[in-house]
């Protein structure tokens, strides 16, 4: 995985990038199917909702290492099926939602590569967020090694 910093005019920003061992199509159905998202993204059973096109929503209640519960809304800002998924997260006391970009590329029969940007107002907003999707994407990566075993 290969990750970079920036820290640009209007915020601090990172880019996460991973080669899968999975088609893009299956990345995507991982990452926009409620009970497959809710399988590898520590999200609460039963909590994850998804409406996949431009202005739908979505929510999950995540569940950290410790047991704390914490819901999360949003909606999707662009989708672009197999492609593109481009999600705005509602963030208290802020008029405008987070956006975080997931950027597929198919490179084989087998394999996908990940891409995930985004933008945050301050660098320790920016490390923890980096923290979070580091950790999604690890466990995506098992979630997938799994299902291909299967």
């Amino acid at each position: 995985m290969s990750t970079e910093q920036t820290t640009a005019a209007n915020g601090f920003s990172y880019t996460l990038t991973r080669t899968l061992d999975a088609p893009a199509a299956k990345v995507w159905r991982a990452w926009t199917t409620p009970d497959q998202y809710a399988q590898w993204a520590y999200a609460a059973a039963g909590s994850v909702e998804m409406d996949v096109r431009p202005g739908g929503a979505w929510k999950a209640t995540m569940v950290t290492p410790d047991g704390g519960q914490f819901p999360l809304t949003g909606t999707y800002l662009e989708v672009v099926e197999n492609r593109l998924l481009v999600i705005g997260m509602d963030v208290p006391g802020k008029a405008a939602p987070a956006a975080m970009t997931m950027e597929l590329d198919e490179q084989d029969d087998h394999h996908a590569q990940i891409v995930l940007r985004q933008t945050c107002d301050t660098a320790e907003e920016r490390d923890m967020a980096e923290q979070g999707s580091t950790m999604l994407l690890d466990s995506l990566s098992a979630f997938l090694a799994e299902e291909t075993r299967d």
